[in-house]
């Protein structure tokens, strides 16, 4: 039996390369596109799926957001933004949230210290050296009452009147959640170091029927 062609053995060896290395370039490419896909996760753009009602009717349950991770870094938030951030450690429990005690007319001027593992979104109310009270679910800031026709203001619970005035301190967020009767939030665990903020919630992309920006 002859032995096969010396040049169809070299281009069946080619063929093997070639082969060998659209394979490893393909590799290549999902692994640089999953770094990327990650790297930009983390420091860019992040995707955040809304938790609970807290924010309706402007956010509801398993709406998807994309988060601005970038501006933060050069600028406060104002009031009026969506962010996502990491509560006081205590937030998510049934005991008593805030740092410090209280009486029952007055928001939490402070936190705890730590920060809880876990995300939230709301909307930032009051910004360092804001003056806040709560009455009938509104916030006046600074002794006048700010808009919030976005917001759900029923039921009154038993922070919906919280006349006491507050400072917010330096370098922290009061935040507070669209759907105010049913919302846990600073009232209850205090403003938010700026630190612990994640970033803006600037555009929702599903449901499709609700896709737009914030």
């Amino acid at each position: 039996m002859s032995a096969p062609p010396q040049g169809s053995v070299a281009a069946e060896k080619d063929k093997r390369k070639r082969s060998l290395n659209s394979a490893l370039e393909f590799v290549l490419i999902v692994v640089v596109a999953l770094g990327l896909a990650l790297a930009i996760q983390a420091w860019v753009v992040k995707p955040f799926r809304i938790p609970s009602g807290s924010m309706e009717p402007t956010l509801h349950i398993g709406q998807r957001v994309l988060v601005d991770r970038v501006t933060g870094h050069f600028g406060d938030p104002g009031r009026g933004d969506i962010v996502v951030f990491h509560p006081p450690k205590g937030s998510e429990s049934n005991g008593e949230k805030c740092g410090v005690p209280r009486p029952s007319n007055e928001a939490c001027p402070v936190g705890t210290k730590a920060r809880a593992d876990t995300n939230f979104i709301k909307r930032v109310v009051a910004v360092p050296g804001d003056r806040l009270k709560i009455m009938d679910n509104h916030a006046y800031v600074n002794g006048k009452r700010q808009a919030d026709g976005f917001a759900n203001l029923t039921p009154c619970t038993d922070v919906c009147n919280l006349p006491k005035q507050i400072t917010v301190p330096p370098g922290q967020f009061f935040m507070m959640g669209d759907n105010r009767g049913q919302s846990d939030d600073s009232r209850d665990w205090g403003p938010v170091p700026k630190k612990w903020i994640i970033g803006e919630a600037f555009f929702t992309y599903w449901p499709p029927d609700r896709i737009g920006t914030l």
